[in-house]
């Protein structure tokens, strides 16, 4: 088995690393580390939880160069604010020994303060995609000076919408650069992105796409509905076994239906994190969870989606995800590392469909439980299981006879001009008139 010895980290990453208490490199660390400092292009497909931003985090500090310099070499960039702050962490937490200035930007916080912060210094910024423009934009942030980019979670930021953000954000950057990607799967848009953007990548991947890790365990059962499988998730934290529970749910209103259910029986030891809840105490439940002040966590899937927390005994999909890549996502946050893990899946008849795209991702299937007979049936249905029904199944026949359409012009009080995005957009198109003329 390979050590951080055999990687040539130097000794001030070397001391940083044995601090931290990593013994052996994972192997996408392995593979992406020499490949990364030969300055090429990288592409890493790898499943979460096997040290993907290590993986490029490690190089790219180790050929670290001291700049008097203020303005950012490196960009990351990642989806959401919990990821900033996950990937800054584990950058400082490497960069002890060096005098490496990180810093992280995203959506949501002022941004003034961020200017401020930027302005103060710094070689690494780690940030989400809108905000790194806004910043580029006005200058806080020198697109020009960019060596090397990252884009990690790729195929979560194509999910989420983020293509046009993302190849805007690009033009803005220097023809010359080291580009780096990391995914835990690998589409046909994420293949896009890289014969759009990439020059001869050299490619790593660990494990066949969309194999789930050797080392979860992976269940399943049949529930009909939401309060069936309210009575089944009570019945199974009944179990010591589920320690540290992460349960996924499919939206805002269903994290906080589950969590009032739930706090019913456990008022202490249960959380929720969605985007409604503050940035100051989605923080704060993700840290109790993390140090075991609590034991059940409720999270959507694009808040849960930067999570990295040791140790988590059980994921349970409470809502069936909306693509197999999601629930790679999401039983990844067990099993981490050479940890084992479990997840458990609640299904509907009706999510066959997605049972057969998951069978045929993975080539295998899950492991379906008998449900229990000591748990309570209900037949009652929730307003959103009633609107999917009728939506199924009786659809209204609407006259179209007196109806003026769908699309109407708006009277001249309600329409409005967003002139903050059509200054952003010709800002974006001088800087890209400017960079041509530069190339003539």
């Amino acid at each position: 088995m390979r050590t951080f010895d055999d990687l040539n980290l130097g000794t001030s990453l070397r001391n940083a690393v044995d601090e931290a208490g990593f013994l052996h490199p994972t192997p996408i660390q392995s593979e992406a580390f020499s490949k990364i400092r030969s300055g090429r292009d990288v592409v890493g497909i790898a499943q979460t939880g096997t040290g993907k931003t290590i993986a490029y985090l490690l190089p790219l500090l180790r050929d670290f160069k001291f700049s008097k310099d203020n303005y950012a070499k490196v960009m990351i960039l990642v989806p959401t604010r919990e990821l900033v702050i996950q990937v800054v962490e584990e950058a400082k937490l490497l960069s002890k020994y060096l005098t490496v200035r990180v810093k992280g930007v995203y959506g949501g916080a002022n941004i003034n303060t961020q200017k401020y912060e930027l302005l103060e210094g710094v070689d690494i910024v780690v940030g989400t995609p809108g905000r790194i423009m806004d910043l580029g934009l006005d200058g806080s942030i020198k697109m020009n000076a960019i060596k090397k980019l990252v884009i990690d979670e790729v195929d979560e930021m194509l999910n989420l919408g983020f293509r046009t953000q993302l190849k805007n954000l690009i033009d803005l950057l220097p023809e010359r650069r080291q580009n780096l990607m990391f995914s835990a799967t690998l589409t046909e848009e994420v293949d896009g992105m890289i014969h759009d953007f990439f020059v001869n990548p050299e490619k790593i991947e660990v494990a066949i796409h969309g194999t789930p890790l050797e080392q979860i365990k992976q269940y399943r059962y049949e529930v009909p509905n939401y309060y069936t499988k309210a009575n089944l998730l009570l019945h199974l934290l009944k179990q010591e076994a589920l320690s540290k529970v992460l349960v996924f749910v499919s939206s805002k209103k269903m994290a906080d239906r589950l969590f009032d259910k739930l706090a019913e029986t456990y008022s202490e030891g249960i959380g929720v994190i969605h985007s409604n809840k503050s940035q100051n105490y989605r923080f704060r439940m993700v840290n109790e969870f993390a140090d075991a002040k609590l034991r059940i966590l409720i999270a959507t899937d694009i808040i849960a989606r930067g999570l990295d927390i040791k140790e988590v005994t059980h994921v349970i999909n409470f809502d069936c995800p909306e693509t197999t890549s999601d629930y790679m996502h999401r039983i990844g946050r067990t099993g981490r590392a050479d940890a084992e893990g479990i997840s458990i899946s609640f299904f509907r008849p009706q999510e066959e469909e997605f049972l057969l795209a998951l069978k045929e991702l993975t080539k295998k299937e899950l492991a379906l439980i008998e449900f229990p007979e000591e748990v309570d049936t209900i037949e009652a249905l929730i307003e959103e299981e009633k609107e999917v029904y009728k939506m199924k199944n009786y659809l209204p026949q609407h006259s179209l006879k007196n109806s003026k359409g769908a699309f109407h012009q708006k009277q001249a009080k309600n329409m409005k001009v967003n002139r903050a995005q059509d200054k952003r957009r010709a800002r974006m198109e001088e800087k890209k008139k400017a960079r041509r003329k530069k190339k003539r």
